[in-house]
């Protein structure tokens, strides 16, 4: 196997780990499922799910990772030869591909949208609700453009991951992570002097237990796997970069930490400034961001647009480089697997992902313009690249996952890794095998269901 090397700091190790879970779910996906599922009772829901399911399975995968210094793929070809649990592994690094494909797309559109917000593109004043639909609906069915946005995208985490780990990923980081938090607590004070702050606030901060269903229940827990970038191979390819003085419960919770506070920061710049134009409601689903947000902007600043043109930009901005963290890390685990498996300079294998990457991403892109009509189980290329991964290989995976953690592995091995071989205190320990033995796999079950 090629040489590896390893985080140079304790705050790389976080930084780059919690860059992998801050993305698109966090700032895009989470204010969706907490309009579409009633505000603050969702929130809570959601909070118990990433203590009780995702922290446990990062554990997991940072336990596999770490203990091997190995990709994705090798990691479990190590831990259990020639059995069946070795298909996680390949599974794994399938899953950050097609992840990769299509979120250079969407990854896209909040380049563009950064883009038109820097040109003023964004600012309009008039009464039509329509101009942001239309304005978003041209944009990705255009022929070439979102394509061309995408793929500049995609030369960006390029030109990062050929660069390495520490000199690459580490040092971008250290660079992206405190600009991204930064400009989300900019955002937030700014959305609490709108004048629907208060009702904003109230809706992600009074729960409404009234609101909660089983789905509700099933939706916080499928956020919480997709905002913390589980069972896709990123983690553990990551945790393979740690060094063994690094405390992985540590960090866990750290990652975890950070992932939760920039998606509830998300909510505190959307909702408030939702609730600041009337008519609009919490729960306008995916189209928030992209056709709702900009309208809100525009009209919730109206008597200050220079406000207006600034926060529109700083959020797009946010965006983008939350979606540019996460890439990094999707890229990676394929980036390793043909390093070291197929024996290929690191240089050439980045460029084989990116190119490959980019040709599906292309095709998923136009999927939703001229390839339209091109229909697979009667979606499109690029909704197939969404669902196949969210909805079957990512919660097979997270249950693969809590199993073979929980069960196969030597228990001793699990707990030596946790505690740096006793070094550390990890008095949760039984809770933690049990969670990942007993209760994780039944509720990943029911998601899929």
């Amino acid at each position: 196997m090629a040489d590896r090397k390893n985080f140079g700091s304790k705050l790389g190790v976080v930084l780059a780990s919690a860059g992998s879970a801050v993305g698109l779910g966090n700032i895009w996906r989470f204010p969706t499922e907490v309009g579409e599922n009633g505000g603050a009772a969702f929130v809570l829901v959601y909070l118990l799910c990433v203590i009780l399911v995702g922290v446990p399975i990062m554990l997991g995968e940072f336990v596999i990772g770490r203990h091997t210094h190995a990709n994705t793929a090798t990691a479990y070809q190590q831990l259990a030869p020639g059995k069946w649990w070795r298909v996680q592994g390949t599974m794994g690094v399938l899953v950050a591909f097609i992840i990769s494909c299509y979120y250079m797309v969407v990854a896209g559109w909040t380049l563009y949208y950064a883009y038109a917000s820097l040109t003023g593109a964004l600012q309009y004043q008039g009464d039509d609700a329509t101009y942001f639909s239309d304005f978003f609906d041209n944009f990705v069915t255009h022929p070439w453009l979102p394509v061309l946005f995408a793929m500049l995208f995609m030369v960006m985490v390029h030109g990062i991951i050929v660069k390495g780990v520490q000199d690459g990923i580490e040092r971008f980081s250290k660079v992206m992570m405190p600009m991204l938090l930064l400009i989300i607590a900019v955002l937030t004070v700014c959305a609490f002097s709108l004048p629907g702050s208060s009702e904003g606030l109230r809706y992600l901060l009074h729960p409404d237990f009234s609101k909660l269903s089983a789905q509700t229940v099933l939706n916080a827990i499928g956020q919480a796997f997709y905002s913390l970038s589980l069972a896709m191979g990123c983690l553990c390819t990551y945790a393979s970069y740690f060094r063994d003085d690094t405390n992985l419960v540590k960090t866990a919770f750290s990652v975890s930490l950070i992932d939760t506070m920039v998606a509830l920061l998300a909510g505190f710049i959307i909702f408030p400034a939702v609730f600041s134009v009337p008519g609009l409601e919490p729960g306008d689903g995916p189209g928030l961001v992209f056709k709702s947000l900009p309208y809100i902007f525009s009209h919730a600043f109206a008597s200050m647009p220079v406000m207006g043109y600034i926060f529109s930009l700083l959020f797009y901005l946010l965006l983008f480089l939350a979606a540019l963290t996460s890439a990094i890390s999707i890229h990676e685990p394929v980036t390793a697997y043909l390093h070291e498996v197929h024996q290929m300079s690191r240089r050439k294998a980045a460029l084989w992902v990116t190119m490959v990457s980019v040709v599906l991403g292309v095709v998923c892109s136009l999927s939703c313009g001229l390839l339209g009509d091109m229909k697979i189980l009667g979606m499109t290329l690029f909704d197939c690249f969404d669902a196949l991964p969210a909805k079957i290989l990512m919660p097979v995976g997270g249950i693969i996952i809590s199993l073979f953690t929980g069960w196969y592995l030597d228990r001793k091995l699990v707990e030596d890794e946790l505690t740096n071989y006793g070094k550390l205190r990890f008095p949760l320990f039984p809770v933690f095998i049990f969670l990942l033995r007993w209760v994780i796999p039944v509720a990943i079950a029911l998601v899929m269901v």
